[in-house]
């Protein structure tokens, strides 16, 4: 085992996990296989010829040993308000960097809160929310921004043509609605603000093939914890075309079906970020497949950075932050399309 390009994998036999495996072996690394399910992590290693190591987040000494060895964790396990906290002090104390795909927004906010000063102090690298929900868009974001110091507003609009939710996905939403008590969120005036009224129903120019569709305004997720953790932003509001809304809402959606040799599904995405500073803007627009597949590319793209010191900062940091990120959405391009207008 060539210790400095292992990677432990926490969930590596979910959905999004088996995806972030396949890549990391793509791109050379090494990756081991780790999780609480020791039957599902035995069925895969025997599938995929990787080191299995279970693991669970209520066992520390567990969570160490799957760790020792590895140049750094990525966790690909929901509900991450229960797996980041425990992942995060592991990779900590061995001295690896710890990344996450978490779209958890609670979960999120709770990693910068928690372990800001510690992994600064450390010089360590704590990089949540890698993943198509969070990190994508602040990378979009931040590109866009360009040479702007602050903006006054970022929209990002998740053009989906539908959502069929993973196991995970459904898991982690409950968490997210009982820790916020029902209530929805979103970001304005520079902090989070909590509301018990519906969210609006808009209409947004999504460019070619989409045009004009309905959204769901203030359906916020991950990126108003990452864009305003170093951008000067605001206002931060993202939106949801009604139908991957309503599909991810229904309790009887059908989970994803893969339907080519890669195990992805036939969702297509546009992503449409815009940024705004007294009377000028800035656009982003991002096309692209699956967004459980994506995150893959991204996450290890993201790792790839960090082991070999292209990062920008140490601590806990968005995307936008600790990369550079017009170069990081460059080497993407094999996976999505991406275009910056002004």
């Amino acid at each position: 085992m060539t210790a400095g390009r292992t990677a432990t994998v926490f969930g590596a036999y979910g959905h999004t996990g088996r995806f972030v495996v396949a890549e990391l072996a793509e791109r050379g690394f090494v990756p081991v296989l780790s999780g609480r399910d020791a039957d599902r992590l035995a069925a895969m290693a025997r599938e995929t010829g990787w080191e299995a190591r279970p693991a669970s987040v209520e066992d520390r000494a567990s969570l160490d040993r799957a760790l020792a060895g590895t140049a750094a964790v990525i966790n690909c396990a929901g509900p991450f308000a229960a797996t980041a906290g425990p992942l995060v002090e592991a990779a900590l104390d061995a001295g690896i960097p710890y990344l996450d795909v978490a779209a958890e927004i609670e979960a999120n906010a709770d990693t910068f809160t928690r372990f800001a000063g510690r992994a600064r102090e450390a010089g360590a690298v704590v990089v949540p929310a890698m993943a198509f929900f969070g990190g994508f868009g602040d990378l979009l974001a931040t590109a866009t921004m360009g040479d702007w110091a602050a903006a006054d507003e970022a929209h990002v609009a998740y053009g989906l043509s539908g959502w069929h939710p993973t196991a995970g996905t459904r898991s982690s939403g409950a968490v997210s609605r009982e820790r916020r008590g029902g209530r929805r969120l979103r970001h304005a005036k520079g902090r989070p603000e909590y509301r018990e009224d519906a969210p609006p129903v808009l209409e947004w120019d999504f460019p070619e093939p989409l045009g004009r569709r309905a959204v769901i305004g203030e359906f916020t997720m991950a990126d108003v914890v990452t864009i305003p953790s170093h951008l000067a932003v605001p206002d931060v509001c993202t939106y949801m075309t009604v139908e991957a809304a309503r599909d991810v809402a229904a309790p009887d959606t059908p989970a994803p079906t893969a339907v080519d040799e890669r195990g992805r599904s036939d969702q297509t995405f546009v992503v449409d970020v815009v940024v705004r500073s007294g009377g000028a803007e800035r656009r982003a627009v991002a096309r692209g497949r699956d967004i459980y597949a994506v995150t893959a590319p991204l996450v290890v793209e993201a790792l790839d950075r960090v082991l070999t010191g292209r990062t920008r900062t140490t601590g806990v940091a968005s995307a936008g932050e600790i990369f550079d990120a017009p170069d990081f959405l460059r080497a993407l391009s094999a996976h999505i399309a991406v275009e910056l207008r002004a």
